[in-house]
């Protein structure tokens, strides 16, 4: 058969060679059936006699079934299948049948029969669907290279309007499921093939015949003889109709009917003069006011051929967000109900204070350009419908300050259509009483059918529009996130219980560190006291004295880390609200550097534990592949135990990536404080990855509400700001944990969305048309050519940039090489004559130090020559003033004899007049006495040359001081003319010039 099958002849719809999309079943059997020939024709005949006693009639289109050299339209095993009465039994079966029995486990029930040790390769997308070509290549490829192989049970229905379901091997638990009338084509791998134990089917997908793709699905069997049996099992089920009774047909649709009814909502608000007057919208939104009591108008019209009355109103009720449980709906006060005068519109009134606790979402003030959002239910009983009916009403809310006055009032309400299908269950013609089958608003048509659109990409919804939504203010004065690191942990305990059981646990728990106590997992979960957290931390992690992680850690600590630069931008970053890391350069900052580049031996140690015990370094791997299977997995089970927050979630296109990535890489150790952050990592270490899970749906949970009544901007917001704020407190914070442990997350079931995940993941990349991944491929190398080229452009400006400069800088280099070499020989010559002057002032220097000295000597000669001549001066002036001493007594004395002999003498007395003596006038003075005349001009000539001795040696002390201060001020300027730069440099110059002639030497 050709392979190269046109997409336009796969796609036809009036072809009798395939199954028109949403047609009845047709199938085409492609396979060796030379083992099994003298089943079929036993096949069709017990069919015949089947279709009078069974509730199965053979279609009558099996006819267009194509023959070919591999193909049959029924195929019989033989006696495995025991819901079919035509197989046969166990005594006509041959040996190799019986054998192949008892490997094949096969569960056959009413509805359908079950086979197990079944293996699914996985799928891969075709164009020709009854290519046995293309599908026995796929069927080849798969077989030897797929990493995806799942073990499965298959169960095949036993009518064609039954699904053919992939189950897991322990369970009944769906992994995939498949339409009989969506199956195509059958084939049998070739029996002299490695295929020969494998068969598979193509399948359509999509609505229409534009929007269709066929898959072949591919699967092995433990033994050959299974593969015949098991289509056998599918030949049966499409030639199966189960038979209808028309007159039961007739009766249903005869008995459900369709109303539609169209709703308007309106609100009002007090004036405050006690009237109400109609609130403005803005786009789809209403403008409220804060504190200001409002009325809800509702009315309620039929359109449509069917109708009917509505009997009252049972209960109006209003909340907050959207996809809202029954339970936090709330009842407002009912005004007036009934219906319009001359008209067929019901009209209700309520009065609702929006200043009430529960509404506070709807009564605080909105911030520019944002919105909440408020659901409005009305249950309506009408006459013939035992139950109320309810209506679900979702629009947006703006709130402004009560002052605030709105000039432009626009009048477009908002109004929404509700389709009701009914069942007519009794009455007569004047009282019929009807059932409800289904009620669904035109909205929520619009996001089925949207949701329900075959997405071949792979891509993600577009958000909505932006819209901003305010949040709820915990206890916060801004909008500003928590810094990572924040928060006080207590270090008090008031259980002295608690502590009494700790101590006894780590006692036991030292004693055997192989085996932990029953006692922890409980005691983890009240608390761990903060003073014996980091010695449970290292035992919980198995960390507690490992001597070879902390030898790793001593030799890793001293090596250089290349991501340097990038840590020490990182720390300041890293707990910026914890007293112990916010100071530049502190113990905390130098304390987290060292643990960036590798922990402090107790924390590197619970570190390594972390990342590859508890395999948290999955998540960081290349591709992030396991991080992606957390969020699938985070996402089903929010499907399952929080399916309005999925729903509400589904909708805005939020998906769970965007606020749970940090959950998963930074075990919530960002935004959150620190008490919360701690508790967390008690339970992780205690109790494994689980807890990320149930502590994340225990957030969502607990903040289902607040989440639920913002869009998409408001809830992104939320969980950047106002989640972490809302345990700040250690009662929260205590409630959170325990709600987390309190939530149930298997690891049975994450084991199946695992499997999940790896077959949706398998099938989108068999989805995918070749030619538009190779497009794709194509248009991503034609960009990332595009790319290196413009790398390459700018790296070549920059090389011709970089070779321009350093021309340039060597120019530069030269010229200023050329100027260092004239300078080199000016100072050379600068040098030389530098030093002739030195050694000009050196001889200098030596004369005058000899000049000065011969100079010192003199005066010290000379100094001594006087001291003498001093001394011999002294002796006598010393021994002539003794003298003089003795002259001056005598004559004294020889004077007081004399004035004695004159006073005694009576002529000579009158001379003396007392002391005295009286001269007379013409009476000359006596002559002095020669020798004392000759003694006083003596002593006034040594006392002249004393006076001029004293002058010489004066003159020459001055001259001794001058010349001993010159030669002082020699030696300072030789000394400074040996440290001045100038020698400095000449030296420099010297040591240059000898470096530079040793190599030649």
């Amino acid at each position: 058969m050709d392979d190269t099958v046109s997409r336009d002849s796969v796609t036809s719809s009036t072809s009798d060679e395939f199954v028109v999309v949403n047609g009845e079943p047709k199938l085409k059997v492609a396979a060796d059936v030379s083992d099994i020939s003298e089943e079929i024709a036993s096949a069709a005949a017990t069919d015949s006699k089947m279709s009078d006693s069974t509730e199965f009639v053979t279609d009558p289109l099996s006819g267009h079934v194509m023959p070919s050299s591999q193909s049959a339209d029924v195929l019989n095993s033989g006696s495995l299948l025991e819901n079919y009465p035509d197989t046969p039994n166990d005594e006509e079966m041959t040996g190799s049948d019986r054998a192949g029995s008892a490997s094949l486990t096969v569960v056959s029930t009413g509805d359908c029969t079950v086979f197990n040790a079944v293996t699914y390769l996985g799928c891969a997308m075709v164009n020709a669907p009854r290519s046995e070509v293309e599908i026995y290549r796929n069927m080849a490829v798969l077989n030897q290279q797929s990493q995806m192989a799942i073990p499965i049970a298959l169960s095949v229905p036993a009518t064609s309007e039954g699904v053919v379901r992939l189950l897991e091997p322990t369970g009944d638990t769906d992994i995939a499921t498949f339409r009989i009338h969506r199956i195509l084509f059958c084939a049998r791998g070739p029996p002299d093939s490695s295929e020969r134990q494998c068969f598979a089917f193509t399948c359509s997908h999509g609505d229409t015949a534009d929007n269709s793709i066929f898959q072949c699905h591919v699967f092995r069997c433990d033994i050959p003889e299974a593969v015949p049996k098991i289509l056998y099992s599918f030949a049966n089920t499409f030639r199966r109709v189960p038979k209808r009774d028309k007159s039961v047909d007739n009766l249903a649709s005869n008995a459900e009917l369709v109303f539609t009814f169209s709703v308007t909502l309106d609100f009002r608000e007090d004036d405050g003069k006690g009237n109400y007057s109609a609130c403005s919208k803005d786009k789809d939104a209403f403008k409220f006011r804060v504190n200001t009591e409002k009325r809800l108008i509702i009315s309620v019209q039929q359109s449509g051929p069917h109708e009917i009355r509505i009997e009252r109103c049972f209960g109006l009720l209003i909340s907050p967000g959207r996809n809202v449980q029954h339970s936090d709906m709330q009842l407002i006060e009912l005004v007036s109900m009934g219906y319009a005068p001359d008209s067929k519109l019901y009209n209700i009134g309520g009065h609702w204070d929006p200043s009430e606790k529960c509404f506070a979402i709807l009564n605080t003030e909105t911030e520019k350009d944002t919105s909440v959002f408020l659901t409005v239910a009305v249950d309506l009983v009408l006459f013939g419908i035992q139950e109320p009916v309810r209506f679900i009403l979702e629009t947006k809310a703006k709130i402004f300050p009560s002052t605030d006055r709105f000039w432009y009032l626009s009048r477009k309400a908002y109004v929404e259509h509700f389709n009701i299908r009914l069942k007519q269950v009794g009455g007569n013609r004047d009282s019929k009483h009807y059932e409800v089958v289904h009620i669904e608003s035109q909205t929520e048509t619009k996001r089925r059918n949207h949701n329900m659109t075959l997405n071949l990409t792979g891509g993600l919804r577009p958000p909505p529009d932006s819209v901003k939504t305010p949040q709820e203010d915990e206890d916060s004065d801004t909008d500003e996130p928590l810094p990572s690191g924040s928060g006080v942990v207590s270090k008090e305990v008031t259980d002295e219980n608690l502590l009494e059981a700790w101590s006894d646990v780590l006692t036991r728990w030292h004693q055997n560190l192989a085996s932990k106590p029953r006692q922890v997992s409980q005691l983890v979960r009240k608390t761990i006291p903060q003073a014996l957290r980091g010695e449970v931390w290292q035992l919980l992690a198995g960390c507690h004295n490992n001597e070879d992680l902390l030898e790793s850690y001593r030799v890793l600590i001293t090596k250089d880390s290349p991501n340097d630069a990038m840590i020490q931008r990182d720390i300041n970053r890293t707990f910026p609200a914890h007293d112990f890391f916010k100071d530049a350069g502190g113990q905390g900052q130098d304390s987290l550097y060292r643990i960036s580049k590798m922990p402090e031996e107790q924390a590197f140690c619970v570190l390594v534990k972390i990342m590859y015990d508890y395999q948290l370094r999955e998540l960081f791997k290349q591709g992030f592949h396991a991080l992606h299977l957390k969020f699938y997995q985070l996402e089903r089970l929010m499907q399952d135990q929080l399916p309005d927050l999925h729903e509400h979630f589904l909708e805005m296109g939020l998906e769970v990536h965007m606020f749970a990535s940090q959950w998963f890489l930074t075990l919530f150790t960002a935004k959150f404080p620190l008490h919360v952050v701690f508790a967390i990592l008690d339970l992780f270490l205690s109790e494994g990855h689980l807890i990320i899970f149930t502590v994340a749906l225990a957030l969502l949970k607990s903040s289902r509400k607040d989440l639920l009544a913002h869009d998409f901007e408001g809830v992104l917001k939320y969980f950047r700001v106002h989640l972490p704020k809302k345990y700040r407190g250690e009662e929260s914070a205590q409630e959170l944990t325990q709600l987390a442990v309190s939530m149930k997350v298997s690891s049975r079931k994450l084991k199946k969305y695992e499997k999940e995940y790896q077959v949706i993941q398998e099938q989108s990349l068999q989805q995918e048309n070749p030619i538009e991944r190779f497009e794709r491929e194509n248009k991503r190398l034609i960009e990332t050519n595009m790319r290196l080229d413009q790398e390459n452009e700018d790296l070549a400006h920059e090389l011709v940039e970089s070779k321009l400069a350093m021309k340039s800088q060597i120019d530069t280099l030269e010229d200023r090489c050329n100027e260092l070499e004239k300078d080199l020989t000016q100072t050379s010559k600068h040098l030389k004559e530098a030093e002739d002057e030195k050694k000009r002032l050196d001889a200098e220097s030596k004369s005058l130090k000899e000049m000065c000295r011969r100079e010192l000597e003199r005066a010290e000669t000379e100094a001594k020559r006087n001291s003498v001549i001093i001394s011999d001066y002294k002796q006598i002036c010393t021994q002539l003033s003794e003298r003089l001493e003795k002259q001056q007594t005598l004559f004294r004395d020889e004077l007081q004899n004399i004035r004695m002999q004159i006073k005694s003498c009576e002529k000579c007395c009158s001379v003396f007049d007392g002391e005295n003596i009286r001269l007379a006038d013409n009476m000359k003075e006596e002559q002095e006495d020669p020798n004392i005349t000759d003694l006083q001009r003596h002593i006034r000539e040594l006392e002249l040359e004393l006076a001029q001795t004293k002058l010489a040696l004066v003159e020459s002390e001055c001259k001794t001081q001058d010349l001993t201060h010159q030669l002082n001020v020699a030696f300072s300027e030789i000394t400074a003319n040996k440290n001045t730069w100038f020698q400095k440099t000449i030296s420099s110059i010297r040591d240059v010039a000898s470096t530079k002639k040793e190599p030649k030497d």
